[in-house]
């Protein structure tokens, strides 16, 4: 009865942030802070009331130019769950993706996963410890998606993490696998388009199977397969998340929507069977949330329909982060 007393406070608690989506929550502050690197990416550190020190979560988007919102047509993850957490008193820092600060910066660039991602999160924890408000000891990293999938490989360069958070990332599946899966579930549920669905996935098909070709001699060649390098598919592909999140000595939570379809529940349960049993690993899942963790159809249609992370999401982050 205690614990269920205590799950209803921390979801009372949340309400201000989902009803008045457009208004920082009360007693919640935030400050500008910029992160660090070859492109200063502006960032935002929500912070709970009080003095803390707090422990702090730094976000790590999907794939794509992502602001530090996460704004995906009329919805806005990361801000969704920085307030909802920093209610529950949990700090977090987000920040713009470097590929929506200055895309230009890799024009010409045999680039990767490290340089268009992971060196900015790793520069994101390293200037979180160095606030005042924060715990420097209790630092954790959230990944959604393709941020999710890399989290044990960024995990590996800072030793100093509390724990991981893999949000929709659970996932061995290669790129072009991946690709190809999720473009023959769309044109499965496109129904009466289903005609015009077909003939929009046509062209991306050979752009597939040309990342499938790739082999290391192609490294070098800088020219574009759907907005990336060959470097970074092969790198992507060599890259065992499984076999690294093995390894990963700390603890880590595993979250995952039920209608998710870009990272499917039979994925999550491949990966797991992959990473083998973990003392240290909680895993969650959602039924009838999709990828961005709010109620949905499981279709693409739920991009373009507004919502909210899930409260019970940001409560179970909250709860596991203060637990560990």
């Amino acid at each position: 009865m205690r614990g269920a007393t205590v799950t209803a406070i921390a979801l009372a608690l949340a309400i201000p942030y989902y009803a008045s989506a457009q208004t920082l929550p009360a007693g919640v502050t935030e400050r500008a802070i910029t992160v660090p690197g070859p492109v200063p990416l502006p960032g935002t550190l929500t912070l709970p009331a009080g003095a803390g020190p707090f422990a702090l979560v730094v976000l790590v988007h999907g794939s794509g130019p992502e602001d530090q919102d996460q704004t995906i047509g009329p919805n806005k993850m990361f801000r969704d769950v920085a307030w909802g957490l920093a209610v529950q008193g949990v700090a977090v820092l987000r920040y713009d993706k470097r590929t929506k600060v200055n895309g230009m910066w890799f024009l010409g660039k045999p680039f990767t996963v490290k340089d268009e991602t992971m060196d900015d999160a790793l520069s994101a924890l390293a200037l979180a410890r160095q606030q005042p408000e924060i715990n420097r000891a209790r630092t954790f990293l959230l990944g959604h998606s393709e941020g999710g999938i890399l989290a044990p490989r960024i995990a590996q360069q800072d030793p100093l993490l509390a724990g991981i958070i893999i949000a929709a990332g659970a996932t061995r599946m290669r790129f072009g696998d991946q690709m190809e899966r999720q473009y023959a579930y769309i044109q499965s549920v496109s129904g009466a388009d289903s005609e015009a669905t077909r003939k929009a996935i046509a062209p991306v098909l050979p752009l597939i199977a040309r990342i499938r070709a790739l082999t290391p001699v192609d490294s070098a060649n800088t020219t574009l397969i759907m907005g990336a390098p060959a470097k970074y598919f092969l790198d992507l592909d060599e890259y065992d998340a499984a076999a690294t999140m093995r390894e990963f000595p700390k603890p880590s939570l595993v979250l995952q929507g039920s209608r998710d379809y870009q990272i499917t529940l039979e994925q999550l349960d491949d990966w797991l069977k992959a990473v083998g049993p973990r003392a240290d690993m909680t895993v969650k899942r959602y039924p009838g949330l999709w990828h961005l963790f709010m109620p949905g159809s499981g279709t693409p249609a739920d991009y373009g329909v507004p919502g909210h992370v899930e409260a019970q999401v940001i409560t179970d982050i909250a709860g596991w982060i203060k637990a560990h």
